[in-house]
């Protein structure tokens, strides 16, 4: 899988990682928990509340950014004036409220289960802390990595390759030495800048 000219994707999870990286660097949303549809309806119902319609074609495609961001966009896009930190607490509730529903991605919480102890892994996510924990406990994940990004630990966020890129710091991994598994086009993207092979889950999304 080659990162010297575009995004590397594979619809294949390879046997034994280990055996060509040296670290595994998973984001959470999406990758290895079930969570985009309850976030859809979380954005929907609290962006509705403030006269912003979000449609689902264009929340998935902005999979990976920060709540923050997302907001400012569709209020300058709608001219809608929105309080951006207030309506971002309101959806990340509305999405805690729903956790008990949320279900892991069997495949890859599998490739996690099974290099344990083998290599180290890191969690690199776009979401905030509280809710990335709050997932992991719920798939049985919360006790595993070795280190947790998330979007308050960097200034830039995806597609930018921080996140990927201080995951590896964190790991004490050179970049190259890494592979990202993602399940979004922004996601993608980072992984490529970052200079890491990544791997595409979404074939691996349970229907």
């Amino acid at each position: 899988m080659s990162t010297n000219t575009e995004p590397s994707l594979t619809t294949e999870l390879l046997a034994n990682y280990a055996e060509r990286y040296d670290g595994l660097i998973f984001d959470c949303d999406g990758t290895l928990s079930h969570s985009m549809p309850l976030h859809y309806i979380a954005w929907r119902d609290t962006m509705a509340r403030y006269g912003i319609e979000f449609l689902e074609d264009r929340f998935y495609s902005m999979g990976g950014m920060p709540s923050e961001q997302i907001i400012a966009i569709l209020s300058q896009e709608q001219n809608v004036s929105v309080p951006t930190d207030q309506a971002a607490a309101e959806k990340e509730a509305a999405f805690a409220d729903q956790i008990l529903d949320l279900m892991p991605v069997t495949a890859i919480v599998e490739v996690v289960r099974q290099h344990v102890g083998r290599l180290p892994m890191s969690v690199a996510s776009g979401g905030i802390r509280p809710i990335i924990d709050q997932q992991l406990q719920q798939i049985g994940l919360d006790s595993i990595f070795a280190a947790i990004v998330t979007a308050e630990d960097t200034e830039r966020h995806k597609p930018e390759p921080d996140v990927f890129l201080e995951a590896a710091r964190r790991l004490n991994i050179p970049p190259e030495r890494c592979i990202v598994f993602e399940d979004s086009p922004l996601g993608f993207t980072a992984a490529f800048r970052a200079g890491m092979d990544c791997v595409d889950v979404r074939p691996f999304h349970q229907k």
